[in-house]
């Protein structure tokens, strides 16, 4: 396939529809990715509100297991008995008994494991914290726990929350032991139970929760994390509390990370959890997406172009058609026509085109025979009124010879008249054979000043006549490749010009010099100079000015300098005269 030059109209449609293809695409390319991009990054989010919700769910299932657990001992008599008893080993041996029998038989805990397995916490203290008896591991043995002391504000119901022992995150419930008397209810221990926060729990939390990734701080620090620990250390230095979801940039990663706050028995701030996404597979599917545009944008801009290119010559058609026939009309072949197809706009440009060409051949028709006609009643008038003065002399010159006895001086007298008048009616029939003819000789090397010299021999007679002196300065080594006859004509049409504007007397002088890479030819003369009259058609032809000929003279003369690759222009001397000034290339 051809493709058109872009400065062409083609061209122009092409490269047009391929921008307008390119941006189109372009914008719409961009707006789907951006659409994408808010999508995914909602559905992200969305995930990780979901991720959140599952996550409080199993955690309000894990903390009504251990109220339930916790309660169901509370409940039993054996263990109330054994508890009025005051005596540590009996509550050792007694809670330790049901806690097994009782975790056993509940089956499996959130974590896979039983709730009397390894790392579950269980411990019986007074009502003022201090331990009594102690269960499954974890838990610092500190002696006293303040969590007892912060719970006891909601006894007799049972509290749970977060709290940071030895450095660990701990998930506990504390259930207070009643036992009833006769003056009321009295406060015999209580039961303090709950699970460590650790590896486990939060890889167990990203299994459960669809692949979502955990962090558990505590004071600032993670205390459990699924990411590894240079990412765990960026997101955590930069995370700020919030209940939105917000973005973290880390150098090869990008997470959604929405946070929730963990609280203690009492309701104060212990920690965070942080629920975190990457943008690793939406970044996939930007990539596979903008991949798939790219292809897409390709193929569209190539089918484009050729779509375009295909229909835009079909349209261009009629167009060129008129092109090539305007520059038929502009090399004068006002015949031009050009089909017409349809009835559409080009359509009707291409009637107007045919019906323009029409007129402007008749119009031509019709200006060319009315030139001839103008020229030719010009010509007839010029030569009419130029003719009738010599005539008229030949006419009075032989009327007097044939009616009256004239002297011999007499005769020469009329002899000379008529034979001037002779000579200036051969002159201006020999111009007319000149114009019509257009005759051009081989040129020849020649020296100018002989050229000047011979035109000025024959003019001199006359130019004594009416006082006039003729000055030359040519350099004789002047040679150039001219056509003798018509230069020497040339100057004889200057210098008789400037003779019969001087009637009175006058000097004319002739100078040739080097110009250039051509011969400059002055001649100049002191009479009245140029009238404006003609000044700007001193050149065309049947132009004169108050003087015998056809007014052909400087036409001829300036063709013969255009002829020979020069030319020839007149001007107003600044001190009075006319200055005709020749240029010829060496």
């Amino acid at each position: 396939m051809n493709l058109p030059a872009r400065n062409s109209l083609l061209g122009k449609i092409v490269v047009s529809t391929s921008v307008a293809i390119t941006l189109l695409l372009a914008a719409a390319g961009w707006f789907v990715q951006d659409v994408t991009r808010r999508v995914l990054s909602d559905n992200l989010r969305t995930e990780i509100q979901g991720s959140l919700r599952a996550y409080e769910s199993l955690w309000q299932a894990r903390a009504e297991m251990l109220r339930s657990v916790s309660r169901a001992l509370s409940n039993m008599s054996d263990v109330r008995r054994a508890f009025q008893t005051n005596d540590r080993a009996t509550i050792q041996d007694t809670a330790a008994e049901f806690w097994t029998h009782i975790g056993n038989g509940s089956g499996q805990g959130t974590g896979g494991a039983s709730l009397s397995g390894a790392g579950t916490v269980f411990l019986v203290t007074d009502p003022q914290g201090q331990v009594m008896a102690s269960l499954g591991g974890g838990l610092p043995d500190k002696g006293r726990y303040a969590v007892v002391h912060d719970a006891s504000a909601r006894f007799p119901e049972q509290s749970d929350g977060f709290s940071l022992e030895g450095g660990r995150l701990y998930e506990l419930v504390v259930t207070p032991v009643y036992v009833q008397s006769q003056i009321g209810s009295g406060l015999l221990n209580v039961l303090l139970a709950g699970f460590p926060v650790d590896q486990g729990v939060a890889r167990d939390l990203k299994e459960r929760t669809g692949g979502s990734d955990f962090i558990f701080l505590a004071g600032g620090l993670p205390v459990a994390s699924t990411l590894g620990d240079a990412e765990t250390r960026s997101l955590t230095n930069q995370y700020r509390r919030s209940s939105t979801v917000q973005n973290i940039e880390l150098p090869n990663r990008e997470f959604a990370v929405l946070g929730t706050t963990l609280r203690d028995l009492s309701g104060a701030p212990v920690g965070d959890l942080l629920i975190l996404h990457n943008f690793d597979a939406i970044a996939r599917d930007l990539t596979a997406l903008e991949t798939r545009l790219f292809l897409i944008w390709l193929t569209a801009v190539l089918a484009g172009v050729a779509v375009s290119l295909v229909l835009a010559r079909r349209i261009l058609s009629p167009i060129r058609e008129l092109d090539q026939a305007a520059a038929l009309i502009a090399r004068e072949s006002y015949g031009a026509q050009v089909p017409v197809h349809g009835d559409d706009e080009l359509a009707r440009l291409a009637r107007t085109f045919n019906a323009m060409s029409g007129s402007i051949q008749s119009a031509r028709t019709e200006l060319i025979r009315r030139e001839r006609m103008f020229t030719i009643g010009q010509l007839s008038s010029s030569i009419v009124h130029d003719l009738r003065n010599p005539l008229a002399s030949i006419y009075g010159g032989a009327e007097m010879m044939m009616d009256g006895d004239l002297s011999p001086e007499q005769l020469q007298r009329l002899a000379g008249n008529i034979y001037r008048s002779s000579r200036v009616i051969n002159e201006m029939l020999q111009e007319l054979v000149d114009v019509s003819r257009g005759r051009i000789q081989a040129p020849e090397i020649c020296r100018l000043g002989e050229i000047v010299d011979a035109a000025i021999e024959i003019l001199s007679p006359v130019a004594s006549e009416h006082g006039v002196t003729i000055e030359t300065s040519v350099d004789p080594a002047i040679e150039l490749p001219l056509e003798r006859a018509r230069v020497e004509r040339v100057f004889l049409n200057l210098i008789s010009n400037a003779i019969e504007a001087m009637s009175a007397g006058g000097r004319i002088s002739i100078a040739a010099f080097q110009n250039g890479d051509g011969i400059l030819v002055e001649v100049n003369d002191n009479g009245p100079g140029i009238p404006d009259a003609v000044k700007n058609r001193l050149f065309q032809p049947f132009v004169t000015s108050g003087k015998n000929g056809l007014g052909l003279g400087l036409a001829l003369s300036r063709q013969t300098l255009l002829d020979h690759g020069g030319d020839l222009w007149a001007e107003n001397n600044a001190g009075g005269g006319a200055r005709f000034r020749l240029r010829l290339p060496v």
